[in-house]
């Protein structure tokens, strides 16, 4: 067993200690080591030094002020159709693909998750490539940032569709940095597991590994000029024509696309803006704690950051450059134990940025409202047994939609009970069927050790609850409502 390294009580570091070079030697030689670039070794002390200086990363309200009106895209007139033809040649569909998904209990790539029966994720988007390919007879690449621990995995799925190829590599790498301790700032070590030493930098991280892998030079000398930029996790992000027509017509460097918040989106990154009009995205670990409730106000602040967006890949390159490789986003510290697994492990200090967050760094960038539909992610198994179920359905063009038979136009809200839920496992136990009909459920909520039969239909608003270790089964074909 691992043997935990002494450290002194909080109350002794009354002030962080100075961000000299020896200080800063012990990462920039491990960094090295690993063989990560210069430049991200270089962009990693910039965000060291100001966790040592005493960051937080905190924006308050006065920084943060509510953004009440944005462009509809459902009231975007047709004007756009010229600029959309003339760039669907030139933009790349780009999904961030490094996720492991292991708080689901997952140890492979994320995107190779079962969704609608025969397809995972990654099959589904290739299909909505290929489909919009033959629409438009655009080249439209397919390009994944992937991590050290997906690419092998992404990149062999792919071969799967031999009719899936392109003038530009299929992906490049993100890259990894060390985690630092919290009670010296020095770095993290956990000779039990050494991975668990680094940590990835935050979606942000998209930027920087474009320029350090060279990805982003080969897209330009190919002709892309655009980039549609979202999670491979969210099927709803499919490239929109229309939203890629304004985005080319008022020539903008940088759009987000926000949607309205509601309850379940309290603690998701929102829109604001400084006191400039500049707009800027706020973490929740960005919000200072006594502001907290104010932050989860969805009436005061009212758009949620979807991470679809669309970047000028052109300006994009001019500003890495005149910025010698540092965007200078905003930090986002994240204190955490080193080990996941192990909540009592040490704690440790994961500096990270958010790729939504250069909205404040591009002059002249926007952000667009977009139908919630745009945004179905796979955070937890509560989101996948929805899209498992019939609440969604797969169209020809392999669009995931509510399924149009539903009587409202929102999904039910499900919360299942971690202890027996959480690991993907578990829950393939419990559902060996598949999902419920979930088409007339309001909400379903289940508490307890639960095991469903085939074709069990819930209605309504659905509560199944069950005291201790004994499951509980649902029988065949069960019809249930209330309680």
């Amino acid at each position: 067993m691992l043997q935990m390294l002494e450290r002194p009580h909080p109350d002794q570091l009354s002030t962080p200690p100075s961000p000299m070079n020896h200080q800063f030697a012990p990462f920039a030689a491990k960094m090295r080591q690993a063989q990560l670039p210069d430049l991200i070794i270089h962009v990693f002390r910039h965000y060291y030094e100001q966790l040592v200086q005493g960051a937080t990363g905190y924006i308050d309200r006065t920084e943060a002020r509510p953004v009440e009106v944005l462009p509809l895209v459902r009231s975007l007139a047709n004007g756009y159709d010229a600029s959309r033809q003339a760039a669907l040649d030139r933009v790349v569909v780009l999904k961030l693909n490094g996720g492991l998904g292991t708080s689901m209990g997952m140890e492979g790539a994320k995107s190779l998750l079962p969704v609608k029966d025969p397809f995972n994720f990654l099959d589904i988007i290739i299909e909505q490539t290929l489909q919009l390919r033959r629409q438009s007879g655009a080249r439209l690449p397919l390009v994944l940032m992937n991590s050290f621990s997906t690419q092998e995995d992404s990149l062999a799925a792919l071969t799967q569709h031999p009719d899936f190829f392109q003038d530009v590599p299929f992906d490049f790498l993100q890259h990894k940095v060390p985690k630092v301790r919290k009670w010296d700032f020095a770095p993290a070590e956990w000779p039990d597991d050494s991975d668990k030493e680094w940590c990835p930098p935050g979606h942000g991280d998209l930027y920087s590994a474009l320029m350090t892998t060279g990805m982003l030079k080969t897209l330009l000398n190919a002709g892309y000029e655009y980039a549609f930029v979202s999670n491979s996790d969210n099927l709803g992000a499919t490239l929109d024509p229309k939203i890629l027509g304004y985005f080319v017509h008022h020539q903008l460097p940088f759009l987000l696309e926000v949607a309205q918040r509601t309850p379940a989106d309290r603690k998701g990154g929102h829109l604001a803006q400084r006191p400039d009009g500049q707009l800027i995205l706020r973490e929740l670990a960005q919000c200072p704690p006594a502001e907290e409730a104010e932050f989860q106000d969805i009436g005061r602040y009212k758009f949620f950051n979807t991470n679809n967006l669309w970047v000028h890949l052109p300006t994009l390159q001019h500003v890495l450059e005149e910025r010698n490789g540092l965007l200078g986003l905003p930090l986002i510290r994240n204190e955490k134990p080193i080990d996941p697994t192990e909540p009592n492990s040490y704690r440790v200090y994961q500096l990270e940025t958010a790729m939504g967050s250069a909205i404040a760094v591009f002059a002249g960038a926007q952000a667009i409202q977009v139908s919630r539909d745009r945004f179905t992610p796979v955070k937890k198994n509560n989101d996948l047994l929805l899209l498992w179920s019939d609440v969604y359905v797969l169209t020809d063009d392999y669009h995931l939609v509510l399924n149009p038979a539903r009587a409202t136009q929102h999904p039910p809200l499900v919360e299942l009970d971690d202890h027996y839920y959480q690991l993907i496992d578990d829950m393939r136990a419990r559902f060996p069927h598949g999902a419920p009909s979930l088409l007339a459920c309001e909400a379903l909520h289940i508490q307890g050790n639960v095991f469903f039969g085939k074709g069990v239909v819930l209605r309504g608003k659905v509560r199944i609850v069950q005291e201790g270790e004994i499951p509980l089964w649902i029988e065949d074909g069960a019809i249930l409502q209330g309680e």
